[in-house]
């Protein structure tokens, strides 16, 4: 039989329960002096029904508190005086369920208290060998297959903290923090360890390439791509990823081109409608596709010709009508002017290039299945990460390209046959630039928020899970963080992010997030399915850094002067909307 993980003196007890209720206890203390030996967050070990079980509680509050009581005189045993004492208490929470023995297996333990702590049972502090012994426990009933490995405990720094990866993953996860509180790390940390896997698949929605070291040099691990700027408009590389305008539901592409509050709205979108599905129906035809031609859509992924439907909407806004006694104003004459220059002024636009300016290879039908094979598989001898870099998409449309490449995913995902189908995660950094609360979001950004919050509600059916990424959860769709049941909470300052973190809590956890302001950097509340209890842990650093790190302004303001040089270079940049090394 193995040694038991907890090991308890009955001269080791520091207290007796007091009060219960449906998830808390309050311990009164017997041994004062140990009360200064534990901190909030610490762990409390409550005698179960039998001598094998114990209850396993987290402190929540100390309080000691003074009271007049009869002393026994030390001179004399038979006479007492009126002292003031110290009157010591713990508020804890219950977590979970210690057996010593249970069936045939033994150390176990399991998140829930099976019953409820009886008054007057003793309570032990969980501390040196039983605190080592137990935080061990914790992931050592893992696989070696299923285990991620996060970083070490805080109140235990020998003790690895050890994560379900099935249950982390699977069960889309948050990882919240502000500022240079780490949350970087943390992702290049979960993507480290992912590639360690034979075939991993996540896809990183990176907004200001600071994940592109981590394909580069030998010891690289993803695939790097870009959305395409400017200065590939012309040449791009293997790495330049286009999403032409035909991966654009209806929706998407009005929210747009439509001016919502123009009088012939209904009639711009009516005939943008009409030749897009002509067009759309066109391509089939001369691609022999006479099966899809039966059943699709004019949201199906079809190539077809811009240019050929400005020429049609062009038409339609000039063409005149007949009448009894000649030409009369046609039905979408002088109707369809607004709608066609923006729709020119976008086509014009290199900044949307990636959009509205693919290259023709782009527009061959076989082209989207090769596409998305990159995103959804691993190429030969390549990484099963792949990083996406946003960080040249412009502002305005950035919600639009993040929810189509998305929603293109997703489609692929729940459209392939089951026995086929592998997971993939979306890692989505900077997530409050395009998931919004919904009603704060605008037309393009609400479409964006359907596809996320689709693949949030219904994903994990299809073999796809999010990983949402933000320094600001207060501006994080509600549905989306909602959908999460799992967090990493890194140092977060500003009350409506906690408050955010505390709505998500279960009640007998949310005071744990009072803690999250005194975090240091690298450190994290970690809780949610993947993890046996809501623990501090500190994060391992990641082999290749994310390039994120904080700029040392003062030192560098007393050391570095400014290039004039390279301040010219960048405003010729600017004007080329080119990054240097891109053309």
């Amino acid at each position: 039989m193995k040694e038991a993980a907890l090991q308890f003196d009955p001269q080791d007890s520091i207290g007796k329960i007091a009060a219960v209720d449906t998830s808390r206890a309050v311990i009164s203390i017997t041994r004062s002096n140990v009360l200064t030996r534990v901190g909030i967050g610490n762990l409390i070990a409550i005698r179960g029904t039998t001598e094998r079980e114990f209850l396993i509680a987290l402190t929540e509050r100390a309080t000691r508190s003074l009271k007049d009581d009869l002393v026994q005189s030390e001179i004399d045993p038979l006479e007492s005086n009126l002292e003031i004492v110290p009157s010591d208490s713990l508020r804890v929470v219950l977590v979970g369920t210690f057996r010593t023995v249970e069936g045939s297996k033994t150390n176990t333990f399991k998140r829930g208290a099976d019953n409820f702590p009886q008054i007057d049972r003793d309570c032990y502090f969980i501390e040196g060998g039983n605190l080592q012994r137990f935080m061990n426990l914790l992931g050592a009933s893992l696989p070696e297959a299923e285990r991620l490995v996060l970083g070490h405990f805080v109140v235990d720094r020998s003790a690895a903290a050890i994560a379900n990866g099935d249950k982390f993953f699977q069960r889309h996860a948050a990882i919240l923090g502000s500022t240079g509180s780490g949350k970087s790390w943390a992702v290049a940390l979960l993507l480290e360890r992912a590639a360690k896997l034979k075939h991993p698949n996540l896809v990183v929605f990176d907004m200001h390439g600071e994940y592109r070291p981590l394909s580069q040099g030998a010891e690289a691990f993803a695939e790097s791509y870009h959305v395409a700027g400017p200065g590939d408009i012309k040449s791009p590389s293997d790495a330049t990823l286009f999403l032409p305008y035909w991966l654009l539901n209806r929706e998407e592409m009005l929210s747009m081109l439509l001016d919502r509050s123009d009088a012939n709205a209904p009639n711009q979108a009516s005939r943008f409608h009409h030749h897009v599905k002509a067009l759309k129906e066109k391509s089939l035809v001369r691609e022999k596709q006479f099966g899809v031609m039966q059943t699709f859509t004019v949201d199906s992924p079809i190539p077809y010709s811009l240019s050929e439907l400005v020429l049609e909407l062009k038409a339609d806004n000039m063409r005149k009508g007949e009448g009894k006694t000649g030409p009369v104003k046609g039905e979408w004459e002088d109707k369809l002017t607004r709608f066609i220059s923006r729709l020119e002024t976008k086509i014009e636009d290199r900044r949307y290039g990636f959009m509205f300016q693919p290259p023709p290879i782009a527009q061959e039908y076989a082209w989207l299945a090769t596409q998305v094979s990159q995103l959804l598989g691993t190429k030969p001898g390549g990484k099963g990460v792949k990083i996406i870099d946003f960080s040249e998409v412009p502002s305005d449309v950035l919600p639009v390209v993040t929810g189509v490449l998305a929603r293109l995913l997703y489609d692929v995902q729940f459209w392939m046959s089951g026995s086929d189908r592998t997971p993939i995660t979306l890692v989505c950094d900077e997530a409050h630039l395009y998931l919004p609360v919904r009603d704060d979001a605008d037309a393009v950004q609400k479409q964006a928020l359907g596809s996320f919050e689709r693949i949030a509600k219904e994903g994990r059916k299809y073999g796809m899970s999010l990983v949402v990424v933000s320094q600001r959860p207060s501006d994080v769709s509600r549905t989306i963080l909602s959908q999460c049941n799992n967090f990493l909470a890194l140092r977060l300052t500003n009350d409506a992010d906690q408050a955010v973190i505390k709505r998500l809590m279960p009640d007998a956890l949310s005071g744990i997030t009072e803690i999250l302001p005194l975090l240091d950097v690298g450190e994290a509340i970690v809780l949610g399915d993947a993890v046996l209890i809501p623990s501090r842990i500190k994060l391992d650093p990641p082999t290749l850094k994310p390039d994120s790190a904080t700029r040392e302004f003062w030192t560098e303001w007393g050391t570095r002067e400014p290039n004039a040089q390279a301040i010219g270079n960048a405003v010729e940049s600017l004007r080329s909307q080119t990054r240097p090394g891109s053309t």
